[in-house]
């Protein structure tokens, strides 16, 4: 019988130390929960997926039909990537994700949907910083093809614009940042962002600065720890 509770891994990286954990809530759940931890605050847990599929459905929602090169960035537990490898029209993806470990764990399909991403032909994984990349040094996105636009960027690493992983993050939510990583995108293309807080008036007016239209969409879930509705926000630019 499987314990209740495993540490799968844990690994120092250049942020701090990052952990995989697994455990079973009887009475919650009849699956088992992964949760990702860096140091002492929680990224993410399998138990809470619906605002990161949402941001996949949404943002490729925003797009025309034609195929689809799309970037993501911040792997976590890949719930954002798989959902958007299930639109027909994307093409091809690159997974941005810093930390190396989290890619590990999903090439050795150390978490569930691992198997999903690499049995996938359209699915490439980045190691890499997602804010160096967004400013389009010195490659871009793509190190195997410098310069390359694509089509969506959907992006799922802080837990909001003001409330960051990594102080080094603040000046990608400016205006001239913002202005840079729209450069790899082409014309009618999307950037979207996932927030665990409610709708920003001041980061909505950045964006309409460089997009040409800018929704934000609140997504509605239960929280069963604490019995009753969470929310979460996904912007939804268009160039």
């Amino acid at each position: 019988m499987r314990p209740m509770f495993e540490q799968i891994d844990t690994c120092a990286t250049p942020i701090g130390q990052v952990t995989l954990r697994r455990r079973r809530i009887p009475g919650l759940t009849d699956d088992d929960i992964y949760e990702v931890k860096l140091g002492d605050e929680f990224l993410m847990s399998s138990l809470f997926v619906k605002a990161e599929e949402a941001l996949s459905d949404l943002g490729l929602a925003a797009l025309d039909d034609r195929p689809a090169d799309i970037v993501v960035g911040g792997l976590g537990l890949g719930y954002t990537a798989v959902a958007a490898l299930k639109h027909e029209k994307v093409r091809d993806m690159l997974v941005v994700e810093l930390l190396e470990p989290v890619i590990e764990w999903h090439k050795n399909e150390d978490v569930p949907l691992g198997a999903i991403l690499n049995a996938d032909p359209r699915n490439r994984y980045v190691q890499g910083s997602f804010f160096d990349l967004a400013k389009g040094q010195p490659t871009g996105f793509d190190p195997d093809y410098p310069g390359r636009v694509f089509d969506a960027i959907l992006l799922d690493i802080d837990h909001s614009p003001s409330a960051l992983l990594n102080a080094a993050n603040a000046s990608f939510y400016q205006t001239d940042t913002l202005t840079a990583m729209a450069k790899q995108l082409r014309a009618q293309g999307v950037f979207a962002l996932w927030s665990n807080e409610p709708p920003a008036d001041d980061f909505t007016a950045k964006l309409k600065t460089v997009f040409a239209s800018v929704e934000t969409h609140i997504i509605r879930f239960y929280n069963p720890f604490q019995n009753n509705e969470a929310t979460a926000t996904v912007y939804v630019a268009v160039k």
